[in-house]
């Protein structure tokens, strides 16, 4: 493609082209190219030699339909793997909310692939004297790929939602520090391909892997100016091209390997996307792609000053979902994601903003009836956060069905629960359950309700039972970040400890919080390194910290050996007993003789009275799982959150005969034990499980591969 003069060339062969698909579309015969603006006057093609640092040609599309811009170039004029990017022409006049600026280097919104990530620098803004500056040293570019891979026989897993247990992790921190990885893998899509790091998920249980942002993502100027970095990658420049960061080489390339290994394994692959705003941030923050192609389309100004962006992400922008440009923007990079890189599914962050319309959030907005009708994502796993700052933000249980929610008082209950708060039991109980309150409607199921005690953002589970108080100053925000109100217990002292008693009770504490997790009702999700017991050093909000704080430890495998153990056979347990994974809310009513599909029981071994929910003084619950499908009898699970050992009456087994214990918190090792006596001591700060003693035991803690 070298060797074929000045721009002329390009210029006297660009044909019209079409207008769909939106983006750089290779096909036999050359390329289309397709972007949207409705306020340009003119969009120029920049096409670059393989470096990317000289401009090979500069080429108005010739092509208008409607919004969209478009033009066609031959071979060899434009090929795969060619170099890209976009200017616009038109008005600049921000009280209007018009930033168009030739002198600015665009990135296609439906770009596939960059060449790296923007470099901060004055050209980027259009204040502070960089109006009139040149961005193109500043940018990357985009590349033009070729959408065909051998997939072979790649079939997603297609785990039913009442079997899915996720596991979220961060594709650099999961294997940065990994001793069976090699070196130039850690960190990379490549390294989560590893057969060790696959045999690790595959043990512990899971059937899913939530990552962490993979689009393309920069890190914002105050952190630059901190020494520090988004490590978290909630700040994308690019939603449909594979983070380069993660990468050995071809990231596009190199991402599908990774889900192909992962398939192969039976694991389904979830992507946490953020389609609530770009790291363009507000009118003071750098224009890299949107704003300056549409910037009143594919964002939400203020109605009175459209100089102003509204804020209702806390970045400095929000997207647009409800307009035809942020929707279609959306659901383009979303089909992307299934079709040719064959993901299962999606949680959304900050995802009241994709459900906003101009009355406000609205289950019934344009965005999710469309997701409902496209054919590739109607049958995709959707995962709200169901949260944003703006006005109505908080929308936990108000998603369309077929959505499933983090549940953060699911989080908070529990956590209280264990903490040892008066006041909780019955919201516990209804946690436990399902949170029926919150998902018994328009049709949903328990699996609705995506369970947790930690996730990313927070205290990890070894920090939740070590610290009261975050510790964040590793962030230089002087501990101002990050949450408050952690609902967390340091069991005696702050920060590591050498007491025994100490360290047994936060052991327990973790347990605790574990097991609580696996046999709820909902879909349980764990944090990676949880099962290690990671700690973060009390910094809950470790958005920042790409070094060893936000990395997991993986000798910690070795010293943390009981828990992990603890944790796959808690997984097993769940797999094995379908009681703990209903399709249906648990209603405790009356079946066929005593059986009910679920009783509260008071320790004395009746059932719970109104009073004895209400009691502040109760810190102690039975609750009896009757048994469902093939798994067999009846599941007992007692819990004690007091601070003193408690006498629980046990109930007989249904069929008659002895209870066994399927595990217990406070002696993990004393699994299998039958039980004779009618009165079992529960030992303070923690949980078992009795099966009938009749029902074969399992060893299983493989994971159904």
């Amino acid at each position: 493609m070298s060797g074929l003069g000045a721009h002329g060339a390009w210029a006297e062969a660009i044909e019209s082209g079409t207008p769909l698909p939106l983006g750089a579309t290779p096909t036999a015969r050359g390329v289309n190219f397709a972007v949207r603006s409705s306020i340009a006057e003119a969009v120029d093609l920049c096409l670059y030699e393989p470096g990317g640092d000289v401009e090979r040609a500069r080429v108005p599309l010739p092509g208008r339909s409607g919004d969209i811009w478009h033009g066609f170039l031959p071979r060899p004029l434009a090929g795969s793997g060619d170099l890209y990017a976009y200017r616009a022409h038109g008005s600049f006049a921000p009280e209007r909310g018009l930033r168009c600026n030739p002198s600015k280097l665009l990135i296609d919104p439906a770009a596939r692939a960059l060449t790296g990530v923007p470099r901060w620098d004055p050209a980027l803004f259009d204040s502070g004297g960089g109006r009139e500056q040149d961005s193109a040293a500043a940018m990357p570019r985009c590349r033009i790929i070729d959408p065909s891979f051998d997939w072979g026989g790649d079939r997603p897993p297609g785990t039913p939602w009442r079997d899915t247990l996720i596991y979220e992790l961060h594709v650099k921190g999961f294997t940065a520090r990994h001793p069976q990885v090699p070196e130039h893998l850690r960190g990379r899509y490549l390294g989560l391909a590893e057969p060790p790091v696959i045999d690790w998920l595959v043990r512990l249980g899971v059937t899913a892997v939530e990552l962490m942002p993979c689009h393309a993502f920069m890190s914002e100027g105050f952190l630059r100016d901190r020494g520090l970095v988004n490590y978290w990658g909630y700040n994308p420049t690019a939603f449909s091209a594979p983070a380069n960061q993660y990468a050995v080489e071809d990231p596009v390339a190199e991402f599908r390997r990774m889900v192909s290994a992962l398939h192969a394994a039976g694991l389904e692959v979830i992507l946490d996307v953020v389609y609530n705003h770009t790291a363009e941030s507000d009118g003071t923050g750098p224009t890299l792609s949107l704003k300056g192609l549409d910037n009143p389309a594919y964002y939400r100004l203020l109605p009175g000053d459209q100089t102003r962006y509204q804020n209702w992400t806390g970045t400095g922008n929000t997207i647009d979902a409800d307009g035809a440009a942020g929707r279609e923007l959306i659901l383009d990079s979303l089909r992307w994601w299934v079709e040719a890189m064959h993901v299962d599914g999606f949680r959304f962050d900050l995802a009241p903003v994709l459900g906003r319309d101009r009355d406000g959030f609205s289950r019934q907005a344009a965005l999710f009836a469309a997701l409902r009708a496209d054919p590739s994502l109607g049958y995709v796993k959707l995962i709200a956060e169901p949260w944003d700052v703006g006005p109505g933000g908080y929308q936990l249980g108000q998603f369309p069905a077929g959505w499933s929610e983090w549940n953060d008082r699911y989080r908070d209950t529990v956590r209280s629960f264990w903490r040892g708060d008066p006041h909780v039991l019955g919201t516990f109980a209804e946690r436990f359950a399902g949170s029926s309150d919150l998902f018994r409607h328009r049709g949903r199921k328990p699996s609705a309700s995506v369970n947790f005690v930690t996730a990313h953002d927070g205290f990890t589970l070894a920090d939740l039972v070590a610290y009261n108080d975050k510790h964040n100053d590793a962030n230089g925000e002087r501990n101002a970040d990050g949450h408050a109100d952690n609902r967390s217990w340091n069991c005696g002292v702050e920060g590591p400890s050498d007491d025994p008693g100490i360290l047994e009770l936060r052991r327990r504490q973790m347990r605790n919080l574990l097991a609580t997790l696996l046999l709820s009702q909902g879909v349980p999700m764990l944090q990676a390194g949880d099962e290690l017991a990671r700690s973060q050093h009390g910094n809950n909000n470790a958005y920042c910290q790409d070094n060893e704080i936000g990395w997991l430890d993986w000798s910690q495998a070795a010293t943390e050996a009981g828990l992990v153990d603890f944790a796959r056979r808690l997984c097993a347990l769940r797999r094995r007993r379908a009681e703990l994974r209903r399709d249906t809310f648990l209603k405790g009513g009356r079946r066929a003789g005593r059986s009910r599909d679920v009783s509260w029981l008071h320790p004395d071994d009746r059932e719970m009275t109104d009073a004895d929910w209400n009691d502040p003084r109760v810190r102690a619950l039975g609750v009896l799982l009757a048994g469902a499908g093939a798994s067999g009898g009846e599941l007992l699970i007692l819990l004690n959150a007091g601070s003193e050992p408690i006498d629980f009456r046990l109930p007989a087994p249904a069929g008659g005969g002895r209870w066994r214990l399927a595990l217990d918190t406070a002696a993990p090792s004393a699994a299998g034990d039958e039980v004779g006596a009618q009165v079992r001591s529960q030992v303070a700060h923690s949980l078992c499980v009795l099966e009938p003693a009749d029902l074969a035991p399992s060893v299983d803690v493989a994971g159904p591969r």
